[in-house]
């Protein structure tokens, strides 16, 4: 039975225990716990990410109790718990994604009548998914130069899909992996053609400098690996609008390391990707979906919900030291806020 003395150091949200309230504060401070954060649905532990959360509850050394319900309660894609293990398979019929039809890429290819004009049945969408592959470039082959690129709307239809003419000689066609060859590339669009179109379908009407995260008409922009692919296409776009599964916190190996595409869908949607010739749109489709299931979960809402708002910036001020250490470890957590952009806030209705 832990004492009254230790449980008010300890912390409300990952349980951590300190010898002293005054670090118990300085912990709150640096760590940005909040709602946002995984969670464990059995002893409600706060994770920083869905790895940390998936090793809680069946890694090497999990919590024992919570490891006991999710065996029987627990899926192991969402890391969700349910009321019984009839009502996780039924779930199970959802949460388990299929990687739908990519086949005959290497005849699909062949034929040029890839779809290279903006669709414009998708004009109203707000949220798109951009996928690149790229071929070799410089003596080596080893500069990435993109060849083919895939636009797609949240209900995963295609808005463009073409090949792209890198601006320099590719001297790796990569053929293993993107099934590319010469002839696909010898009369494709040329990068400031496709930068131009896709540019513009992004910013929708609006100018760059003022686009803003929400209420405008920009489009938020999907991808893996966005920085790259978009430096590729000579594309900028402000990082207020993108959505990156390869830097989102909670997707994230630790702190300062992504995991691959190819590891979050199968650990989070439960099919394989990228396995032989790739295909852009396979990748559009999987950080569209590991997207819709980060923004579909059901978070608390607060109206200022991040560390940096300026509503929040004195929540753990140092001025406030004695005010904090009087406070209960529920209390503290109740003021903090997350230091990154949850992704279930853009379901919140604009101002």
């Amino acid at each position: 039975m832990e004492s009254s003395e230790s449980l008010r150091n300890k912390c409300a949200a990952c349980y951590r225990q300190f010898n002293r309230l005054d670090h118990l504060v300085d912990h709150m401070r640096t760590s940005y716990h909040s709602v946002h954060e995984p969670t464990c649905g059995i002893c409600k532990k706060h994770c920083r990410s869905f790895e940390s959360l998936r090793e809680h509850l069946i890694g090497p050394l999990p919590k024992v109790e919570c490891e006991k319900i999710f065996s029987v309660r627990g899926c192991n894609l969402c890391l969700d718990i349910f009321s019984s293990p009839n009502a996780l398979r039924v779930h199970r019929g959802t949460c388990q994604l299929s990687r739908g039809i990519v086949g005959g890429l290497v005849s699909r290819m062949a034929s040029l009548g890839i779809q290279d004009e903006l669709n414009s049945g998708t004009r109203g969408s707000k949220v798109v998914a951009l996928g690149c592959k790229m071929v070799g470039g410089g003596t080596d082959g080893s500069l990435d130069l993109c060849a083919r690129v895939c636009l797609i709307d949240e209900h995963e239809n295609i808005i463009f899909h073409a090949y792209v003419k890198p601006q320099i000689p590719v001297t790796n066609y990569r053929y293993e992996s993107t099934g590319i060859r010469p002839e696909f590339l010898r009369d494709a669009m040329l990068v400031k053609q496709v930068q131009r179109k896709i540019q513009d379908f992004l910013c929708n009407g609006e100018p760059i400098w003022k686009i803003r995260s929400r209420g405008g008409k920009a489009r938020i922009l999907v991808g893996h690996g966005l920085d790259h692919d978009l430096d590729c296409l000579q594309i900028e776009y402000p990082t207020l609008m993108m959505r990156d599964t390869a830097k989102y916190p909670p997707l994230m190996k630790t702190s300062k390391l992504s995991n691959s595409l190819k590891y979050l869908t199968q650990a989070y949607l439960g099919y394989e990707i990228q396995t032989g010739m790739q295909d852009p749109y396979e990748d559009c489709v999987a950080t569209m979906r590991l997207y819709m299931r980060m923004r579909n979960q059901n978070h608390g809402m607060e109206d200022y919900p991040l560390a940096s708002d300026p509503q929040n910036r004195n929540n753990f001020a140092s001025w406030r030291q004695n005010e904090l250490e009087r406070m209960a470890p529920e209390e503290m957590l109740q003021i903090s806020r997350s230091d990154y952009n949850c992704w279930c806030l853009d379901t919140k209705e604009s101002p």
